[in-house]
């Protein structure tokens, strides 16, 4: 069962969005995003994948185990393989702790009788049907090891796939839930977000992941949605949220180059021991040229490159983590530039 759902969430797949898609109401493209790379419209739920080149139905991550995201169609598959591989992993210790338990039993007893009784009745009685040495312990040893750690690390995902399928909801999702409260109260404005998928019963969104069909209920496109929302709830938040980004977003210049490496060792050793645990990219930098961030941690920065002198559509977006001490900040527009430490002596 470990193996017939690892390979279903591996070749199903997640289910993607028709290149071009667009909805049937011309009017309603104004409440969606635009995907250039798949030349359509995203749909409700959707979110394009880098690594599949393609816009995701219900993208909930891409997972490199299956080298492959998981989404709508083989979100069941892949939360039923992280249930049952650590119900596989639990037996398999089970075995080994019996195993070397008995084994060392054996031995002890066996090592204990020998000097009361005869060698050759002793050793047909107890010695072990399966040679047991110090170099299958360890091995065995090894293995409980590697069967615990499983059980422990693959467990937790299995928790956190369930909290958020029992809302009916993504890991992605969660993100955008949590960001707009951020919003909202950033901007403290009167205004609720309200997530639209939740049908209000843990039943109800547990049955719109697992069926006895193995099928998911719907097509990936259009979704249930609880009352006082619309099918347009989420994404308009998305592009509230992308508006406030690039408000909030400050314009720097590069002074440093920078190979985009994930661990530069050049760049400080503050640098190279708080590199972001992400499998976001990294963006190559060299000395002049522009970028836009967007977030930040204390000495890395996420944004995008400016290409001046291209036209919009002439433009292959170029985005990544940087080290924050490549760049300074640009004061205004006249290239006047700005570091952080300059900053914060003034």
């Amino acid at each position: 069962m470990i193996l017939y759902n690892y390979f279903n969430a591996m070749f199903i797949g997640p289910g993607y969005v028709p290149l071009g898609w667009k909805p049937e109401r011309p009017q309603d493209c104004g409440y969606l995003q635009y995907c250039k790379v798949c030349e359509g419209y995203k749909s409700p739920r959707s979110h394009h994948c880098r690594k599949c080149n393609r816009c995701v139905m219900k993208m909930d991550h891409h997972c490199p185990w299956i080298n492959n995201c998981c989404g709508h169609r083989n979100h069941s598959s892949f939360t039923l393989f992280l249930l049952l591989a650590p119900l596989g992993c639990i037996h398999a210790a089970y075995i080994f702790i019996m195993t070397m338990y008995t084994q060392l039993y054996n031995r002890i007893s066996f090592g204990w009788n020998s000097v009361k009784i005869d060698m050759s009745l002793s050793h047909r009685e107890t010695e072990p049907i399966v040679p047991f040495g110090i170099a299958a312990f360890a091995v065995t040893l090894f293995a409980l090891g590697l069967a615990l750690g499983t059980t422990i690390a693959v467990g937790m995902l299995f928790f956190i796939q369930m909290k958020v399928i029992l809302r009916n909801k993504t890991s992605i999702e969660s993100w955008i839930e949590e960001k707009a409260k951020d919003r909202i109260q950033y901007y403290q404005i009167e205004e609720t977000f309200v997530f639209p998928y939740d049908l209000g019963s843990r039943w109800k969104n547990f049955q719109q992941v697992f069926t006895w069909t193995g099928l998911p209920e719907g097509d990936g496109i259009v979704w249930q949605f609880r009352e006082g929302c619309n099918p347009y709830t989420l994404t308009i938040e998305q592009l509230k949220q992308k508006a406030d980004k690039r408000v909030r977003s400050v314009r720097y210049r590069v002074v440093e180059d920078y190979s985009g490496a994930c661990c530069p060792v050049t760049k400080g050793i503050r640098t190279l021991f708080t590199t972001p645990c992400t499998e976001e990219p990294r963006m190559k930098l060299q000395k002049g040229e522009l970028v836009l961030a967007t977030r930040g941690l204390k000495h890395w920065m996420y944004g995008d490159k400016i290409f001046e002198d291209k036209l919009p559509e002439d433009v292959t977006r170029v985005r990544g983590w940087f080290p924050r001490r490549c760049v300074v900040k640009c004061v205004s527009e006249t290239d006047s530039d700005q570091s952080d430490e300059e900053k914060k002596t003034r």
